[in-house]
């Protein structure tokens, strides 16, 4: 018995096991995820202008309406934690959310799709610029571009306002903040930590969340 114990252990010590795989399916859903989130972001990155801010609506349609990976709140506070770190916005942004989703994979995937078409878009521009910056329908069009710029910054200033729950009673942090950046020339890192440092006092000891 021992003998024939012995003889089955040796012979499954020398067998040689395939290398496991992932189901067929399994697979295809990882692969696809990269896909999609890699061509939702460079659709993002092609198709936005007037930097991180105006990236802001078509993200939030994309990854919070569309594909349903982030809800209201965790979007909101992504934008914060991407406002807060340094570095461009919208890479940030990309990076944070495809970190939250597949870590340091999506987050390479989210943030090479949102670079991109910048990239190539202004490889382009300087290698053409001389060929048309005098031209005068192409003035027109980026005069036509900039009112168009305003309003995709505003539209999701409101839409966060709504999510984050700003009413009549506190409105006046926000403009506050607002008019210390614009009129006093207040860094908005300075804004940023004292409004932290706020939240955290009033939620710890004045009005506690927990």
């Amino acid at each position: 018995m021992a003998t024939s114990v012995l003889r089955i252990l040796q012979s499954i010590s020398t067998y040689s096991f395939p290398p496991y795989s992932f189901p067929p399916k399994l697979e295809n859903t990882m692969s696809n995820f990269y896909i999609d989130s890699f061509k939702t972001f460079f659709k993002i990155g092609l198709f936005t202008f007037g930097g991180g801010y105006a990236m802001i609506p078509l993200i939030e349609q994309e990854v919070v309406d569309k594909h349903k990976w982030l809800n209201k709140e965790e979007f909101i506070d992504m934008i914060a934690v991407a406002q807060s770190c340094p570095g461009v916005m919208a890479i940030n942004v990309s990076a944070f959310i495809g970190y939250r989703l597949r870590k340091l994979k999506g987050a390479l995937c989210m943030s090479f799709g949102t670079a991109l078409p910048s990239f190539l878009i202004i490889l382009a521009i300087a290698m053409f610029f001389h060929q048309f910056e005098d031209n005068k329908i192409v003035a027109a069009i980026f005069r036509g571009i900039r009112p168009a710029v305003v309003a995709l910054i505003a539209v999701p200033t409101f839409n966060m306002a709504k999510s984050a729950k700003i009413t009549l009673t506190n409105c006046w942090i926000p403009i506050a903040c607002a008019l210390a950046i614009w009129m006093l020339g207040v860094s908005p890192i300075y804004v940023i930590l004292i409004a932290g440092i706020g939240g955290f006092v009033y939620g710890k000891y004045i009005k506690p969340t927990e």
